[in-house]
């Protein structure tokens, strides 16, 4: 295979649509806001951007219950401000990644409408996983699934006559219903639905809960007395990671693939949300002829220990190299504590999805954890493959970690009852001049999710051009990486001591990068004859690398 193909490499920005820019000022982002501040991702110098969800939906979870997969929420705006905004981003060099929501739809979308008003083993049902309840009157649930957000993962219908009916899966929110994916007719609509948004320009997929689409035979129960987290083998629980979901994307894979342009490098992409253990098992879904990407969740939960983060990495590189695909790399995104604020604890060995953080919470050390954020994107975007951003990461936010709980609008909340904050705090609206309104998210002071102060003084406004903020070591890194391309080499291990994270990596335009991070030991000192390319903090030469610091180098 080609090693020029542009997504080995990439960087893509995650943009949450919310919360990024609010072009009307209703408080909400929207598309025309995107539009407006493309041109900072072209400065900051990404590839692509990925967006997630913007079609229509009530909105229970974020739109990602999704009511119409071909249209474009009116909080959001229309079709028209899609195509705007990808011919805008298309003329900036951006790519457009589009987030596809395929093991459920909203309750609201008319399938399950059309279901819901008809009798049992129609084939309207046959869309869902309807089933008929346990016990005498079937009044308990099918099996022992619990929902995502908390809860059972069943909901038993009342039918039309206003008699109690059969139950449906929803392995998210209620308002969730899973699709049987071993129904034709489901694979045959997820398709037009993919060539829907290639036809208007769209560049590849983002494949939400792509390790959950099909159950195994029977729903059996799940393994009793451990949870998820827990797992060695994903697999092991019935309805993830299941062999049949690789068949869907094999068939994925020719559709996009069917848009390529002989002679350019225009491939469309299609990369994975898969939850998956071992790193074995997720290898497989970018198998050639698969999947071209999938998220490496198991780096973003590393702790901030030399050591392990060093294994997770190396058998991250392993596990894809049988099938000479690209590793991607993640901190923080949409679902998890920004890494700016879940790196100012002290670090817990063992891999951790760390759950939002409230009021009363112990707080991080906001100082530390920015610094340590910063020393973890300098290592990650060295790293061979590709990388992903979330928004305000470049400006170092932290989560919202002050929200009033009665503002909180992440289901999670609600159905854990009340004993897990969710994610709110981090899709929090960023903040793009410190003086304005809302900070610059939009023109009135209304923003959907209040921001903390601390976002003013981390506004874009404040930081660009200031030398050593945040958003200039972003796009000094940027520059860097794609100048020696990085993402292209082949890595190399250094042994410099037990809090030191070393490695060389190749350049394609000359000497090899030597990346060390000091992930909490004594100063590091620093080879002789060597040169700063970029650094994530101070650094003194004559004593070495402070600690929670990051440097790139060249060496003679």
């Amino acid at each position: 295979m080609s090693q020029q193909q542009w997504w080995r490499d990439a960087v893509i920005y995650q943009i949450y649509p919310r919360s990024w820019a609010d072009h009307d000022g209703d408080g909400m982002g929207d598309l025309p806001g995107i539009t407006a501040r493309l041109p900072h991702l072209a400065g900051l110098g990404v590839d692509a951007v990925w967006l997630s969800p913007f079609y229509t939906s009530p909105q229970h979870d974020a739109g990602y219950d999704v009511a119409d997969y071909r249209d474009v929420d009116p909080r959001f705006g229309t079709l028209a401000d899609f195509d705007a905004m990808t011919a805008k981003a298309h003329e900036l060099g951006l790519r457009v990644i589009v987030d596809i929501v395929p093991n459920h739809s909203s309750s609201d979308h008319p399938w399950f409408q059309e279901a819901l008003a008809a009798e049992p083993g129609s084939p309207e049902r046959a869309r869902y996983m309807f089933r008929d309840g346990g016990g005498p009157n079937g009044d308990e649930a099918p099996n022992n699934w619990v929902s995502n957000f908390g809860g059972p993962a069943w909901e038993r219908v009342t039918d039309p006559d206003g008699s109690p009916g059969q139950w449906y899966l929803h392995l998210f929110d209620v308002s969730q219903p899973d699709f049987d994916w071993t129904n034709a007719e489901v694979g045959d609509e997820m398709e037009s639905v993919l060539r829907f948004w290639l036809d208007r320009g769209a560049d590849g997929f983002r494949i939400d809960v792509a390790h959950g689409l099909v159950k195994v035979a029977g729903l059996p129960d799940a393994p009793a007395g451990h949870e998820i987290a827990d797992a060695v083998r994903t697999a092991d629980f019935p309805m993830w990671d299941q062999p049949g979901v690789h068949d869907i994307y094999w068939r994925w894979r020719k559709v996009t693939d069917s848009y390529a342009v002989e002679g350019q490098d225009a491939d469309r992409i299609l990369c994975a949300e898969a939850w998956v253990r071992p790193s074995e098992s997720l290898a497989l879904y970018v198998r050639e002829g698969e999947l071209h990407q999938s998220f490496n969740f198991s780096f973003l939960m590393s702790p901030w220990i030399a050591t392990e983060m060093q294994q997770v990495i190396q058998e991250s590189l392993e596990a894809v190299e049988a099938y000479a695909a690209p590793q991607t790399w993640v901190l923080s995104n949409h679902d998890v504590v920004r890494h700016a604020s879940r790196l100012g604890y002290d670090p817990v060995p063992g891999l951790l999805r760390m759950e939002g953080i409230g009021a009363d919470d112990p707080q991080p050390d906001a100082e530390v954890g920015l610094r340590r954020a910063r020393a973890a994107t300098t290592v990650m975007l060295a790293l061979p493959g590709s990388a992903y951003l979330y928004q305000g990461e470049e400006l170092g936010l932290p989560d919202a970690t002050q929200l009033p709980d009665d503002v909180r609008q992440d289901p999670t909340w609600e159905k854990s009852g009340h004993t897990s904050r969710g994610r709110d705090g981090c899709r929090v609206p960023v903040p793009w001049e410190g003086d304005a309104p809302s900070y610059g998210f939009g023109p009135t002071e209304s923003s959907w999710l209040p921001q903390p102060e601390v976002y003013g003084e981390l506004a874009v406004d404040r930081q660009a051009g200031v030398e050593g903020s945040t958003l200039e070591l972003y796009r000094a890194l940027l520059r860097l990486r794609r100048e020696h391309r990085v993402g292209r080499g082949e890595l190399t291990w250094r042994d410099l001591g037990e809090h030191a994270l070393a490695f060389e990596v190749t350049s394609e335009s000359g000497p090899g990068i030597l990346v060390i991070a000091n992930v909490g030991g004594e100063f590091v000192a620093l080879p002789e004859g060597s040169e700063i390319l970029v650094a994530s903090g101070p650094i003194d030469t004559e004593q070495g690398l402070p600690i929670d610091t990051a440097v790139w180098l060249t060496t003679s």
